[in-house]
């Protein structure tokens, strides 16, 4: 894995640019921006995912919009301020960020690990909150751990290249 963040700083270098546009492309649909109408489940994303986007409110000093359905919540000042935030980052933690919104599908998880808020293991846990509730439901689909797990793996190593 360090091999392959070595290679992405190096392409960070060449095609910063363009990364970050795919980022905040991504950023429009993170997966804490969108929470479910299930009662139970509501409350464990307020309770696990709302301190992240209150962290994140407040470094940024925005309110940020969520949806309860398919309809991508519009969070243009977010977009521009994270922009803003990922141009001034450095080209190796900016390796490291792009690699965890992608694992988690998340730039804001991604942004709360490499800024230190969460580590690697919350923030894979974290990213998985939907799934695990339904783990509770229904049983553990043992493939879906088994892919969890690797993820999880890739977290500890970005966040372990991160802080060396």
């Amino acid at each position: 894995m360090e091999n392959i963040l070595d290679k992405a700083v190096d392409e960070i270098k060449r095609y910063k640019s363009k990364i970050i546009a795919e980022l905040m492309e991504f950023a429009k649909t993170d997966l804490l921006l969108f929470w479910d109408d299930k009662p139970d489940l509501y409350l464990q994303q307020e309770k696990e995912w709302g301190p992240i986007l209150t962290w994140v409110e407040q470094e940024l000093n925005i309110k940020l919009n969520k949806s309860c359905n398919l309809e991508v919540p519009n969070n243009t000042e977010f977009q521009n301020l994270l922009k803003m935030v990922l141009v001034n980052m450095p080209d190796k933690e900016l390796a490291c960020y792009y690699a965890a919104a992608l694992n988690m599908k998340s730039v804001l998880l991604a942004l709360a690990l490499i800024k230190g808020r969460v580590d690697a293991e919350n923030a894979s846990r974290l990213s998985y909150l939907d799934e695990l509730w339904q783990n509770n439901l229904w049983g553990i689909d043992e493939e879906a751990q088994a892919r969890r797990a690797d993820r999880g793996n890739e977290l500890k190593k970005i966040e372990g290249y991160l802080l060396r």
